[in-house]
């Protein structure tokens, strides 16, 4: 190696399968000397050193390799029709259940001198299916949690509830905040944060009803949260009262964001289930 690299850098690239964040920590908990030094994770490495680390990488199982639909993908993006079940992310550094970070890093290798620094910008719940996009380089990643930040991407839903809400079109303006009997989830409560949700009836068979579903805000579970509000909880939603069913009938079917200087609205289809669901 002539070209200089920083310790993390370099250590990701010898050890692909495991994140550079976990790398980090193992180089500030002095896990990892250089030619029997300390270092900081940017000490600039040529190649020539002795490096050792202080860990049994043993001790963390191996990810098993998993195949997802994609939608799009060039040197910047990586857009996939996450399914239901599947995580965004794993839940610990130690737990080696499959996900879309790990889909992501899994075809990053196929390009060893490409850059490492990569991620997933959004994330669904394990039991939500549909569009999630991935940056396969930092400044894409940078953007695009900027668009994030300032509320410029457009996200649409598709949900079956339980009922027909007696308006078919209308906006959920309620605050959601984390619900102190149960950590885990969240309630409509006048001290949390703004959360408004603009829903359309498309379809209803009377106990059952297809919704298109735009948040205007992205808080945790805003969309159970506020369909469960207004009575009509997501069917499978059973954390929010809703009836049992396979799955979670809740699906991101498009988002739309500011990409190479234009707008593109990337789209997952809707799975057929959820027209089955409502057929009267």
């Amino acid at each position: 190696m002539t070209d200089k690299v920083r310790l993390d850098h370099y250590l990701c690239k010898q050890h692909p399968d495991i994140s550079r964040g976990f790398l980090q920590k193992l180089i500030a908990r002095d896990q990892v000397l250089v030619n029997g030094n300390v270092e900081k994770s940017g000490f600039k490495v040529t190649g020539d050193e002795q490096i050792e680390v202080l860990y049994d990488f043993s001790a963390i199982g191996k990810v098993p390799e998993i195949e997802l639909p994609i939608l799009f993908e060039d040197k910047n993006l990586l857009v996939v029709d996450k399914p239901s079940g599947v995580l965004s992310h794993a839940l610990t550094k130690f737990h080696t259940e499959p996900s879309v970070a790990s889909f992501l890093r899994q075809r990053m290798k196929q390009d060893p001198d490409g850059d490492i620094r990569f991620g997933i910008v959004h994330r669904l719940d394990r039991i939500t299916s549909g569009v999630m996009i991935c940056a396969k380089n930092h400044q894409t990643l940078s953007d695009l949690q900027q668009q994030f930040a300032k509320r410029s991407v457009e996200k649409v839903y598709q949900a079956v509830v339980t009922g027909t809400p007696n308006e078919l079109e209308a906006v959920i303006d309620i605050p959601i905040e984390r619900n102190p009997k149960a950590p885990a989830t969240y309630r409509p409560g006048q001290d949390g944060k703004p959360s408004s949700t603009h829903y359309r009836v498309t379809k209803s068979c009377g106990a059952h009803s297809l919704l298109e579903l735009k948040p205007k805000t992205g808080r945790t579970h805003q969309l159970r949260v506020h369909l469960q509000y207004i009575g009509h909880p997501i069917v499978g939603d059973i954390i929010y009262n809703s009836e049992p069913a396979d799955r979670l009938f809740l699906h991101a079917s498009d988002i739309t964001i500011t990409y190479d200087g234009e707008r593109r609205t990337f789209s997952a289809a809707t799975p057929p289930e959820f027209e089955e669901f409502v057929s009267c």
